[in-house]
């Protein structure tokens, strides 16, 4: 198996060079977002088709992670073609472009940095593919793992497209969007995501819970990141400064990640 992973990270490696190089002919980074899923989508694909006969457990993680994987992939990378740079990865890069030293910082602070974690984060997807092999079955643990991974699906691709809908629409400008999936969590696509990889990683535990535990570290940095680092914390703190007295109000009544009833305000 240490083979096979050593083979994925070379593979993550030579498009990350690639991808790279157009960043710095571009000038701009932001792209590196839609290749977080894209990226763990292709891990899975990888280490799939390293397998001679690949069972029906090792079939269900490939499948559940390229689905997640691709599909967020093309939606962050039309929102990119549309919107254009990321104002978070200009301010990141802002000192590094005006010294000169763009293309260095790219790849050290951005790239690099994004493949290390893309890495262990999919890791559960390319373990538990790797574990499965041709003889592993799909257990009732994988089901419920499944269960968990399809109730993320919907929380996170309804919630995009709610999202978009909403964002599409010129009456919106200035409101904010608390209606359908959003009544109920300020981030229904975070806790998509968060959904998604515990029940990946599930699936990876009914090859064998050794796997798990080789594996944890990688559905919980995806929690912390989404919910104390680089998710709801950045993201709600440019909402505070954007949507004002509008945007309080809607914290005051909405949980702020696991779906909930709202709460009366009184």
């Amino acid at each position: 198996m240490i083979d096979a992973l050593l083979f994925n990270a070379a593979i993550l490696l030579a498009l990350i060079v690639v991808l790279w190089l157009i960043s710095v002919k571009i000038s701009d980074v932001s792209f590196v977002d839609a290749f977080w899923g894209a990226g763990m989508g292709i891990m899975a694909l990888a280490s799939y088709f390293q397998l001679a006969r690949p069972g029906a457990l090792a079939t269900l993680i490939m499948v559940m992670t390229a689905a997640w994987g691709f599909r967020l992939g093309v939606y962050l990378l039309r929102r990119w073609m549309r919107e254009g740079e990321d104002k978070r990865y200009r301010m990141i890069l802002k000192k590094d472009r005006e010294r000169g030293n763009f293309a260095f910082a790219a790849l050290t602070k951005v790239w690099l940095m994004q493949a290390v974690l893309l890495f262990l984060v999919s890791s559960p997807a390319q373990v538990g593919i790797l574990a499965s092999g041709d003889a592993a079955p799909i257990t009732a643990l994988a089901w419920a793992g499944l269960a968990i991974f399809l109730t993320g699906i919907f929380f996170e691709w309804v919630g995009d497209w709610q999202l978009a809908r909403f964002k599409a629409d010129p009456a919106n400008e200035g409101q904010v969007l608390d209606g359908g999936l959003w009544r109920y969590t300020r981030h229904p696509n975070y806790f998509g995501d968060f959904a998604a990889w515990w029940g990946i990683w599930l699936a990876c535990a009914s090859a064998g819970w050794e796997y798990a535990l080789y594996t944890l570290a990688g559905p919980i940095f995806l929690s912390f990141t989404l919910t104390k680092w680089s998710g709801v914390v950045l993201l709600e703190k440019g909402m505070d400064r954007s949507k004002g007295d509008k945007y309080a109000d809607y914290k005051r009544r909405t949980s702020a990640f696991v779906p909930l009833p709202p709460k009366t305000l009184s």
